[in-house]
């Protein structure tokens, strides 16, 4: 997720604990060769043995239409030894499409083929090869055609988010979709995960049921619930969990905003009103503390009002 789930929210949401992989935002690959400090900017954590603090291992997405371009950047991110490469097929943004990168590649499924077999070809066999696709672009005629290149081209794994481009993510997802491709991804081992409108353990197992898939990718669905992995785990071991207290959610915002201060200075404001947005939906008390930093800019005004908020709570 561009611009949400950067290294500091990753070290957060891991750190809740359920997550057994994360996913950089997508790095954009052109006809140039990106440098070493690029990779470290969206993965720093590549200096951490791709690891998050927690011990999460991080995969590097790639995004690109021009498939030696893709292999040759792959090759040398396979140097910073990630734990895994990523290749982003879903972007539906109309920016990204009208440069031939993401969802607009579902058109051609044979050069979605060659990009994967590219980047796959590129990279040392113990490095996994991922990719991640939509439904189809405009719609859902193509995606045999287009899990079967994946498979052939050597992908590690394959995660579906069920909608087409067009959807954009319009409620529902289509989760039934995914069954037909389903029972041949098990025949040629290609491990199969399910992406969209999973907000709760019981979306989780409908999302798994409907699809047949034996994994489930998390984006805004994290935001809403940062422990909405540990949930769902407990949920499927038919154990009970201690769900995250507003307090506790508060604190990990704080964290995170403390941890991307020096970074990100001037956004401070508009990455907390960001998350607590998607927290509204989980936690009522998230909407007053939206309203407490709503005209607020500077990072040290933000963060001194939320731990307001904290104190109070406590």
């Amino acid at each position: 997720m561009e611009g949400v789930i950067d290294a500091e929210m990753r070290e957060v949401f891991t750190a809740v604990g359920g997550y057994d992989r994360c996913v950089t935002e997508f790095v954009r690959v052109t006809q140039q060769n990106i440098p070493d400090h690029v990779f470290f900017k969206y993965a720093p954590e590549l200096k951490n043995g791709g690891l998050t603090r927690a011990g999460v291992p991080v995969y590097v997405q790639l995004l690109g239409g021009d498939a030696e371009a893709m292999g040759a950047n792959a090759a040398r991110l396979a140097k910073l030894e990630p734990k895994g490469i990523d290749l982003n097929f879903g972007c539906p943004s109309k920016t990204v499409n009208r440069r031939e990168g993401g969802s607009v590649l579902l058109r051609e499924p044979e050069r979605v083929g060659q990009i994967v077999a590219a980047v796959r070809d590129a990279v040392d066999p113990s490095i996994p090869v991922t990719a991640k696709i939509r439904l189809g672009f405009s719609h859902t005629d193509d995606l045999e055609r287009i899990v079967e290149e994946v498979s052939v081209a050597g992908a590690s794994e394959l995660c579906v988010h069920a909608r087409t481009k067009e959807n954009g993510y319009k409620p529902p997802a289509f989760w039934h979709e995914l069954a037909r491709v389903s029972e041949f991804t098990r025949s040629v081992n290609l491990p199969l995960i399910v992406n969209g409108d999973v907000w709760c353990t019981q979306s989780a197992q409908q999302a798994l049921e409907q699809s047949g898939a034996q994994h489930i990718m998390l984006g805004r669905g994290a935001l809403r619930t940062p422990d909405l992995a540990r949930q769902i785990k407990a949920n499927m071991a038919d154990q009970a969990v201690d769900c995250l207290s507003w307090t506790q959610v508060l604190d990990k915002l704080i964290i995170y905003l403390r941890n991307t201060t020096n970074l990100h200075p001037m956004f401070v404001g508009n990455r907390a009103k960001q998350w607590l947005g998607f927290l509204q939906v989980t936690y009522p008390e998230a909407k007053d503390a939206f309203m407490t930093i709503k005209r607020l800019k500077e990072a040290n005004a933000v963060l001194a009002a939320l731990q307001c908020l904290m104190d109070d709570a406590a």
